[in-house]
C-alpha cells in the first residue's frame, strides 16, 4: 500500500505542476490582450484635434521621406551623368592622343633632290623607305606628296619640276606596297631651301 500513496502522491504532484503552468501561461495571455485593449483604448480615447495632429505628423514625415528620397535619386542620377561625361571625355582625350600618335607615326622627313633633278637620291629612298611602313599598318590614311623647287628659273618651269619631283616619290612609295589610289600628288610653288651640297 506504500507503493500505490507514493504513486497518488507523484500523481498530484505532477497535476498542481500541471495546473500552475496553464495557469501562468493564460495569464500571460490575458496580459497581451489587456496591452493590446489598453493601445486601442489610447487611440480611441484621443480627441479628433489630436487625431488630427497625429495624422498631420505621420503626412510631413511621409513627405520629408519623399523628398529625401528624390534628392537622393537626384543626386545618384547627376552623379552617373558626370560619370558618363567624365568617361566620354577621357575617351576623347585618349582618342585625340591615338590620333596625333599615328600622325606623328606617319610623318614622312622631307626628302630633297640634287639641283635641276627629279631623280631619287639614295639617302631620299632610305627616308622614304622608313615612312612607308606606317601607311602600310595604318591603311585609313592617305598620303599627299608635294614637289617643291628653288626660287630660281621661270614658274612654269619649278611647277613641272616639282610635279616631277613628287610623282618620282608617289611611284617609289608605291613600289614600297602603298596603294596608288592612297597616294595623291601635288605640284607646289617653289620654297625656299637652303642649297644641297
Amino acid at each position: 500500500m506504500k507503493r500505490s500513496w507514493g504513486w497518488v502522491g507523484l500523481m498530484a504532484l505532477v497535476l498542481c505542476l500541471s495546473v500552475s503552468w496553464m495557469t501562468g501561461c493564460a495569464k500571460k495571455a490575458s496580459l497581451k490582450e489587456g496591452a493590446v485593449v489598453t493601445q486601442e483604448q489610447k487611440v480611441v480615447a484621443q480627441t479628433p484635434a489630436e487625431a488630427s495632429a497625429a495624422a498631420a505628423d505621420d503626412q510631413a514625415a511621409r513627405e520629408r521621406a519623399l523628398q529625401e528620397q528624390a534628392l537622393r535619386d537626384q543626386a545618384a542620377r547627376e552623379a552617373a551623368a558626370k560619370e558618363a561625361k567624365d568617361a566620354a571625355d577621357r575617351a576623347k582625350k585618349e582618342a585625340a592622343a591615338k590620333a596625333a600618335a599615328i600622325l606623328k607615326e606617319l610623318q614622312i622627313a622631307d626628302v630633297n633632290f640634287d639641283y635641276n633633278m627629279y631623280n631619287l637620291r639614295p639617302e631620299a629612298q632610305d627616308i622614304l623607305k622608313k615612312g612607308a611602313p606606317a601607311y602600310l599598318k595604318y591603311r585609313d590614311y592617305k598620303l599627299v606628296v608635294e614637289g617643291h623647287c628653288d626660287e630660281r628659273g621661270t614658274a612654269e618651269y619649278n611647277l613641272a619640276l616639282g610635279e616631277k619631283r613628287a610623282t618620282e616619290a608617289a611611284k617609289y612609295l608605291a613600289d614600297l606596297g602603298i596603294e596608288k589610289e592612297r597616294i595623291k600628288t601635288i605640284r607646289a610653288h617653289f620654297v625656299i631651301f637652303p642649297p644641297v651640297k
